[in-house]
């Protein structure tokens, strides 16, 4: 099995994970706004209790978003300075995969509705089916949307996941009429199952250099221009 080092910081959770020989141990913190003080510390004292170096790893995982902008760019940008450093390769993992795969993992979750809160009144969304080998699979392009507007998926029984369902979820119920079986609102993104995905991408030959290792946001640069131009 792969030794991998995951982080995560793309909502008020910050989080840092260690997979050892698939043995994985976890910080995580609810911290609004103190990702970039919490993180290295966080892999800091994992590397220490472990008695392990940044050499000894095989690759860096990290939640390459949807999510906050400042903090899937902390996320990005310590990944990066780690993989330099020790010269390992980097699996960017999706915040809403992670969503998924931890509901898979927690609650028994056959297929997931993963849904974030994007502000604006938008949710970044992605449907995620869990595969035999127990890791979720994505079943269709994740996206941002108006709640009401979410892509509505064949009937089935479908759990919802993330802060998108604590923010939207009467639209979200409504509009995928009585899909939805369960819903946990108040669950974020964690570096446990980034660094499971993480391994998953690694062995399926996902692995990027330091450099490729960027957020992904979905909303593209003509929205926020709209948005920008609206307020002049």
């Amino acid at each position: 099995m792969s030794n991998i080092l995951a982080i995560d910081t793309s909502t008020d959770a910050c989080s840092a994970a260690l997979s050892l020989a698939g043995e994985v141990h976890e910080r995580f913190e609810i911290a609004p706004r103190a990702h970039s003080q919490l993180i290295l510390p966080m892999v800091e004292s994992l590397l220490a209790e472990a008695g392990v170096v940044l050499t000894q790893l095989d690759a860096i995982a990290f939640g390459c978003g949807p999510g906050s902008f400042t903090g899937v760019r902390i996320a990005a940008g310590i990944t990066q300075g780690i993989a330099f450093g020790a010269d390992l390769p980097v699996v960017p993992v999706s915040t809403l995969a992670a969503l998924a795969q931890g509901a898979c993992d927690e609650f028994g979750a056959a297929h997931v509705l993963a849904a974030l809160d994007a502000r604006m009144h938008e949710v970044y969304w992605g449907a995620y089916r869990c595969g035999d080998d127990g890791i979720v699979q994505l079943q269709a392009e994740e996206g941002v949307y108006a709640p009401d507007r979410v892509p509505v998926p064949e009937p089935d029984q479908w759990q919802g996941v993330g802060s998108g369902w604590a923010s939207y979820g009467a639209v979200l119920q409504a509009r995928l009429a009585g899909r939805v079986t369960a819903t946990h609102a108040q669950r974020h993104p964690r570096a446990r199952d980034v660094a499971r995905l993480g391994a998953h991408g690694l062995q399926h030959g996902l692995a990027v250099s330091a450099e490729q290792a960027l957020p992904v946001y979905l909303r593209n640069e003509v929205t926020w221009k709209k948005v920008a131009s609206s307020k002049l």
